[in-house]
């Protein structure tokens, strides 16, 4: 009411004022109406901003199906800011795959649903990852061919549910040791190197459109990592095995150099293939120490890192951009404090879901 008071003085101010001033026959002066209230828009300071305007390509978040139910600021974060979104767990072969044929779809369901109700891409997380092997599949006795067979049951039946409703899929995930030796799994025991070339051939089968991506953690980190990942690449396009995208973890730190970061994404492009900067995160305390705060001499250094990251994948040809994503939304809900035992603050939005530098720091790297 105060403001409307003032606006309303304000403004007869202002006429007083022409009036005075003004020349000639005072007959010949329009008086200027008052309005008897301001105008919304006229006083509004709402943020309209989001990741998703400003961004030519797509920016996500890894999903928590709970904290999607129950936080009320975080359903409405991911909402404003996102376009793209990727489930965290409940896509994975451990949550979904309850026995030889038996599937809980519970989760995922939500999070496609949410999805498409929100007009956002949906990037499914990962059809096979060494470390969500349920115990029946790890129990399961049988030849090489049984077990083609039961990989080949899975993969057709989770890609052909969401079939026309998922734009793209973690086919494999952390397939290569960072030595870039072939990581140990069941599938690699019981079928051979073969079982890489059939997760993308199953996964083609039944979903002839959708994207198919490799993804990996550490090839910011480690050169032979980054080297075996383009090999493995390169030699499925080679045998015309399909798949169209790579997938970059950057679980990283403050303590990783530019270029280590840089060198992550324009390497893997140089396949020719799309680029996901897929799980997103920097940490800021990378020696794990317990008496840390977060200050702005940290804060400064994490929006570093993410400006970065943003502008090496803005840089790329448009056509190998396919998106970048948060492994998580906000500080408090992020996998990392509880993995490494320490405080840790790695995402762009703080424990209210405040804009942190960091998001800024995204900001000037799309420029």
């Amino acid at each position: 009411m105060k403001s409307m008071h003032f606006h309303k003085f304000l403004w007869m101010f202002i006429a007083s004022m022409f009036l005075f001033f003004s020349c000639g026959n005072s007959e010949d002066i329009t008086p200027i109406p008052i309005p008897d209230t301001i105008p919304i828009d006229t006083v509004s300071t709402v943020d309209t901003t989001s990741l998703k305007k400003v961004s030519p390509f797509p920016f996500g978040a890894a999903l928590n199906v709970y904290l999607l139910k129950n936080n009320t600021k975080y359903r409405s974060t991911v909402i404003k800011e996102f376009n793209s979104v990727t489930p965290e767990n409940a896509m994975k072969m451990k949550n979904i795959s309850l026995g030889r044929g038996l599937y809980n779809w519970t989760d995922a369901d939500y999070i496609v649903d949410f999805a498409q109700q929100n007009g956002m891409r949906i990037h499914g997380h990962a059809l096979v990852w060494y470390k969500s092997t349920p115990d029946w599949v790890t129990n399961f006795v049988g030849t090489k061919e049984d077990w083609k067979q039961i990989l080949h049951e899975y993969i057709v039946a989770v890609v052909g549910k969401y079939k026309g409703k998922i734009s793209s899929w973690d086919v494999l995930n952390e397939a290569i040791n960072d030595d870039g030796t072939s990581r140990d799994c069941v599938w690699l025991q019981n079928i051979g190197i073969e079982y890489i070339d059939l997760c993308f051939q199953y996964a083609r089968e039944a979903d002839p459109d959708v994207l198919l991506f490799y993804n990996e953690y550490g090839t910011e980190y480690s050169s032979a990592k980054r080297t075996a990942v383009n090999k493995l690449v390169n030699d499925l396009i080679g045998r015309s095995i399909p798949i169209d995208g790579i997938g970059l973890q950057m679980h990283t730190s403050i303590a990783r150099s530019n270029s280590d970061i840089q060198n992550a994404i324009t390497v893997a492009a140089q396949t020719g293939l799309k680029i996901h900067v897929a799980e997103f995160d920097i940490k800021v305390n990378p020696d794990k120490l317990q008496d840390i705060t977060y200050n702005a001499t940290l804060a400064a250094a994490q929006k570093e890192k993410y400006k970065v990251a943003a502008k090496a994948l803005f840089d790329l040809p448009t056509t190998q951009r396919y998106g970048f994503t948060f492994w998580g939304v906000c500080d408090t809900n992020s996998w990392i404090p509880a993995e490494y035992g320490c405080p840790d603050w790695p995402l762009p939005f703080d424990s209210d879901y405040n804009r942190k530098d960091a998001y800024y720091g995204i900001l000037e790297g799309l420029k």
